[in-house]
């Protein structure tokens, strides 16, 4: 079997508007890279577990609870807070606490803040001024917290819906009346927290420790927690990377990776087309890969389903040759590899075999000469994590297809 096309697995290297597939097959090495775009700094988290700033156009690699790396690809994002990060503005209201600035945060710098409570027995706690929102809309707000003396953190709407998520940073529980409430580990004994919430025309937000899940508590003027980072995402169902912000609402635009190969690198008439994927969110859209002639005319494809909870594969040659949907958890990797040859077509999915169909045709000669992380013709971007892309130019056989997907 040939693999004609390797992309991933531990192995990156990117630069400004590329980032690299390639063909070592017989020992030559033959670049086969990605275009990629995005007109504006995005953040990572690195290989030391810290969150890492990236420059326009630079390609990302997580490794946010990941070894070998990912390639990140999300959509446009502003976080509507406009101080992100410097507690110490007067956009942040204090009541019965205070902020102390210098502590170490995610991204390794001494930029955190201490949320310090007073000696009153009240509740207490920081509070953004109002961020406009779109009324009735879903939005995300998001934080970094850390345990200090306080182990337990709430995060709340504090002008209409009331929405919160309450989270204890030591059993790593989460309390909420919210939508979709995440707790995500980082480096260093960070945590990022976040729900979906309820918009209005406008909200406020109020960061409080807590002692047995209640704000309101007794303080003794020296105990609280560490916060960094805080985002207001718009409009949307969940949250992605974080923006910093400094005075303005900041807008990252989105990521884009298409044009690998070329038609002498697929075969046309068989031939596999593998990735190991996984979903931002289970978020109702269609998030696709594809081996194609660049329109959706002619194309291999792998999705995440807008069908929450699914993936699907399509084979056209003009017309539907070979398709199916199937049952996934959308947020775990996936190795998803699709088989296509005439009358001999396969999807795997996780070592198991979810569907073949043995009638239909495959493709002209050199019909198939881009691979995109997209349908094939812009449609359907891929927004997600993908630790892995391959290409054979060979029909494998189950027992090669099991191997190749199993976990």
């Amino acid at each position: 079997m040939a693999n004609t096309l390797k992309f991933g697995a531990g192995q990156w290297a990117t630069k400004e508007g590329s980032t690299l597939a390639y063909n070592d097959e017989n020992g030559n090495y033959k670049p086969l890279p990605f275009d990629f775009t995005r007109a504006s700094n995005a953040t990572v988290v690195n290989k030391a577990g810290l969150i890492e700033t990236v420059g326009n156009a630079i390609p990302r690699i997580d490794f946010l609870g990941n070894t070998q790396g990912a390639l990140k690809l999300e959509p446009q994002r502003t976080n509507k807070a406009t101080y992100s990060e410097d507690f110490s503005q007067s956009f942040w209201t204090k009541s019965n606490a205070n902020v102390v600035s210098g502590f170490a945060s995610p991204d390794g710098n001494n930029n955190a803040y201490k949320l310090v409570e007073d000696a009153t027995n009240s509740s207490h706690f920081i509070r953004s001024g109002f961020i406009g929102t779109t009324d009735g809309g879903s939005i995300i707000p998001s934080i970094f917290v850390k345990s200090a003396e306080r182990s337990q953190v709430v995060l709340q709407e504090d002008a209409y819906t009331g929405q919160f998520m309450t989270v204890d940073l030591i059993a790593e529980t989460i309390s909420t009346n919210g939508q979709n409430a995440n707790l995500t580990k980082l480096a260093n004994g960070w945590f990022r927290i976040d729900f979906k919430s309820l918009g209005k025309p406008s909200t406020r937000w109020k960061i409080s420790p807590s002692v047995n899940l209640s704000s309101t508590y007794q303080g003794d003027g020296t105990s609280g927690i560490y916060i960094f980072g805080f985002q207001l995402e718009d409009n949307v169902s969940y949250a992605t990377s974080y923006i910093p912000t400094s005075g303005s609402t900041v807008t990252r635009l989105a990521d884009e990776c298409n044009s690998a190969g070329n038609s002498e690198v697929f075969n046309d008439s068989e031939g596999v087309l593998y990735a190991e994927i996984s979903a931002l969110a289970d978020d109702g859209t269609s998030r696709d890969i594809s081996l194609s002639d660049g329109t959706s005319s002619n194309y291999v494809r792998i999705s995440l389903s807008n069908a929450v909870g699914f993936i699907e594969y399509n084979v056209v040659v003009g017309t539907t040759q070979a398709s199916g949907i199937f049952s996934v958890t959308q947020k775990d990797y996936n190795k998803i590899a699709v088989k296509y040859k005439e009358n001999d077509f396969a999807l795997w999915i996780n070592g198991v075999k979810a569907d073949s169909d043995t009638s239909g045709v495959t493709f002209s000669a050199s019909t198939l000469d881009v691979l995109n992380f997209n349908r094939g013709s812009g449609l359907n971007p891929f927004y997600g994590n993908c630790k892995e892309v391959r290409v054979y130019n060979t029909a494998l056989t189950d027992q090669e297809l099991q191997a190749l997907t199993t976990i």
